[in-house]
């Protein structure tokens, strides 16, 4: 049977690919530092989860710290590494710029040291749509410039790129990175605006609307974005050094956002209408072209078929 590590296992993306992976037949380590960026109440019900397969070892581990990482390269015989830890979040970056230099830089130069001295050769990370920063054009493609960062969590993540592309010409790594567009779904972030349209809009509070509005998302559900992950580190070996998009490939609206979250819900929001925010965009547009062909990604799951999943998740977690 073989055996991944997957890095960030309690975080969003990281359970949800765990599950799949646990789900398909894998042997799971999952490493998780369990920060308190977010409530780590909510990592800790994810990974509970994960912990009942008999398949799923976890270790608490920040990747940052090599010594205790190498630990567990050690102990497991790892065949293939789907690293989906890291700080996230465009906006804390801002408040906080030294914790993503120590997870998006350090972590991820930790893995590949890691990867190249356990000859480790199949690797599949996390990188951003941020990185297309102050790009025009749309939709965003893999062959756009990606050289204009509005935001440190942008810079690092298209740091980790290049530091991919690094270790793939000096050691042969095969790297993958993938591209994520706004993800939304079950067991999601407390800091993504579903999150907080839901919780504030069920507790009567206003809703911050940056931007007063103005602005596109290409949303990307949860389920779908596993699939994409689960074919890449399915054809890693064929695919050397490369980037894909992984997005819904349509943008939407905030505002059909909050339309639909108010349809599902049977609530009105109290509109906070606010100026742009530092870091961020107005608009995401994903071209998912090279995705669909080269890894057989389609997303179906449509807006309100999504929101209509993460409020039924929210109301159960929160015994609404």
């Amino acid at each position: 049977m073989p055996k991944i590590l997957v890095t960030g296992s309690a975080g969003f993306i990281g359970f949800h690919t765990a599950l799949r992976l646990l789900k398909d037949g894998w042997q799971v380590a999952g490493v998780d530092n369990l920060n308190r960026y977010y409530d780590p109440a909510l990592k800790k019900a994810r990974n509970k989860i994960l912990r009942r397969n008999k398949n799923y070892k976890f270790y608490r581990c920040d990747i940052a710290d090599y010594k205790k990482l190498e630990k567990v390269f050690q102990k497991e015989k790892f065949t293939k590494i789907c690293h989906l830890a890291a700080q996230a979040g465009v906006r804390y970056s801002l408040a906080n710029p030294f914790a993503y230099i120590h997870s998006n830089i350090d972590g991820f130069l930790n893995i590949l040291e890691l990867a190249k001295k356990y000859r480790i050769k199949d690797i599949v990370y996390a990188s951003s749509s941020s990185v297309y920063g102050g790009n025009a054009k749309l939709p965003f493609a893999e062959s756009d410039r990606a050289d204009t960062p509005v935001s440190l969590y942008a810079a690092t993540k298209k740091s980790n790129e290049l530091m991919a592309q690094a270790y793939h010409k000096l050691y042969r790594l095969n790297l993958v990175g993938l591209r994520f567009f706004t993800v939304y779904g079950p067991w999601g972030r407390p800091d993504m605006a579903l999150f907080k349209f839901t919780r504030n809009i069920l507790a009567g509070q206003p809703v911050d609307i940056y931007n007063r509005g103005r602005l596109a998302r290409d949303f990307t559900y949860i389920d779908d974005l596993a699939d994409g992950i689960i074919s890449a580190l399915n054809k890693t070996k064929n695919l050397g050094r490369a980037v894909f998009n992984l997005g819904g490939g349509k943008p939407e609206r905030l505002t059909v956002l909050l339309k639909t979250l108010e349809k599902v819900l049977g609530q009105k929001a109290r509109l906070k209408l606010l100026p742009m925010q530092a870091g961020d965009i107005p608009r995401t547009y994903a071209d998912i072209r090279r995705a669909r062909k080269v890894l057989g990604y389609a997303p179906k799951c449509t807006l309100e078929t999504g929101i209509r999943n993460f409020v039924e998740w929210y109301k159960g977690y929160y015994k609404i």
